[in-house]
């Protein structure tokens, strides 16, 4: 079983892991493990501690207000490994005892790319999309991405067939972009895949943000499929994307991050209950990054997923509530998908979600003509589409309006406070608060702007 380990060292390790120059290998911090064969070629990842934001706050609780400490003296280290199947009950539960430093064992689950098989033909074209994005309106008021650091996690990008199927410069951020360990490949010039069709998609709204390329499904574990990564990879990105966040200027933070997978069985993770459990433990380290960056500034979305109960994916594995993990944090957008006629697709998964129950929080379009990155007339499709297609237009309204005017909290709420209601009952489990609206949502910004001018 493939296991996070997390352990408390010496404040200075903790410094050592932080800082970007100075390097602390897996070695450093965790020596050796009995029973662990540790993957000596994984960067330790720093996990901050999260508190109650409120004095008298549980201690012991992630549902409130939290803040996050990254010293030395609180903050914790991330390695991995695996631990054999037939004794990793008994290991995981030991290990703490045999090494003074470890305070917790996760479950490292398999994560892919959240593409529906499908078969259909695709409704509408990506100029539909653009239409119903309202991107003429949004780049009339200056939305357009400018400044503003799209971060697509996935496959990798090919930028030229991009350029070449949208008519306009994909422009690759090739100094912020980032390669899981073992993954060979420059930022841009990955193979046309999943990740070619998240960035396509992502620039329909935001056609001058700029793309930071973090290939996290590229890990090629031997013997598995091309298009998944282990979930400890996506912990690294976060990690290197939270030194991106802390580079940028305090008053025009902008990163987007997009996230078009999810992990869809439970095979893969410990049961629910269990303290190392990913699915339904907001206290994952993976979820207490997510937090963390969603907190410094960070604008963060997530596919909810194809295991919709008209049309599941095949890989569905969870028999109820599919909407697990960070697809379901409280602090990220979790995306369903419609096509471009207004109806709710049938494979998009539906709520209530695992760490926070209104999941999905808002739907973008999907199935539509657009990148062809899987083929001459192939759909962009999967709620693996809407999510970047949402990404792009809270890039575009970061182009006039970054984190420290308008906290990622308060655009979350502002988008599913303005999205197109689909039922009779405000919030539902299929559509969320409804189709996102931008022009509804330009409207709002505006009267905030005014409301804060006068």
């Amino acid at each position: 079983m493939r296991v996070l380990i997390q352990l408390r060292p010496d404040p200075d390790l903790v410094t050592a892991v932080a800082t970007p120059g100075m390097t602390a290998t897996t070695a450093d911090v965790a020596g050796e493990l009995p029973g662990v064969d540790l993957d000596l070629g994984f960067t330790p990842v720093v996990v901050p501690r999260a508190r109650p934001a409120a004095p008298d706050g549980d201690p012991l609780s992630l549902h409130q207000p939290l803040v996050f400490s990254m010293a030395a003296e609180e903050a914790s280290v991330l390695v991995r490994g695996e631990i054999a199947d037939d004794e990793s009950t008994t290991r995981m539960a030991m290990l703490h005892t045999r090494h003074r430093d470890v305070v917790g064992v996760y479950a490292d689950p398999v994560i892919e790319t959240t593409l529906t098989c499908g078969g259909s033909p695709p409704v509408g074209s990506w100029q539909d999309v653009e239409r119903l994005m309202a991107v003429r309106e949004l780049l009339a008021e200056g939305c357009d991405g400018t400044g503003v650091a799209l971060a697509v996690c996935d496959t990798g990008v090919n930028a030229a067939h991009v350029t070449r199927k949208i008519g306009r410069e994909c422009v690759i951020d090739h100094e912020r972009s980032w390669n899981p360990a073992g993954v060979e490949g420059r930022p841009g010039a990955f193979e046309v895949d999943h990740g070619t069709m998240c960035a396509f998609d992502a620039l329909i709204c935001a056609p001058r943000a700029s793309v930071i390329d973090v290939p996290v499904l590229l890990s090629r574990r031997k013997g598995e499929t091309v298009m998944d990564g282990l979930l400890s990879d996506a912990v690294a990105a976060f990690a290197h994307l939270r030194t991106v966040l802390d580079a940028q200027p305090e008053d025009r933070r902008a990163l987007v991050v997009s996230n078009s997978w999810g992990s869809f069985s439970p095979l893969w993770d410990l049961p629910p209950g269990r303290p190392g459990n990913y699915s339904d433990n907001p206290a994952h380290p993976f979820n207490i990054i997510v937090g963390s960056l969603a907190q410094a500034g960070a604008d963060i979305l997530f596919a909810a997923g194809n295991c919709g109960a008209e049309c599941r994916d095949a890989r569905c594995a969870y028999p109820r509530r599919p909407i697990v993990g960070a697809n379901s944090h409280p602090q990220a957008l979790s995306i369903g998908g419609v096509d471009t006629n207004g109806r709710r697709v049938g494979y998009s998964s539906q709520g209530p979600g695992r760490l926070s129950d209104r999941k999905p929080d808002i739907c973008a379009y999907t199935h539509f003509a657009g990148s062809e990155a899987f083929g001459d007339g192939k759909p962009d499709s999967g709620t693996s589409a809407a999510c970047p297609v949402a990404a792009g237009l809270v890039a575009a309204v970061r182009t006039r309006w970054p984190a420290s005017v308008l906290p990622p909290a308060q655009l979350r709420a502002l988008l599913q406070r303005t999205a197109e209601d689909r039922s009779d009952v405000g919030y539902d489990y299929d559509y969320g608060y409804g189709i996102t609206d931008p022009v509804a949502l330009l409207a709002a910004l505006e009267r905030r702007a005014s409301a804060f001018v006068h």
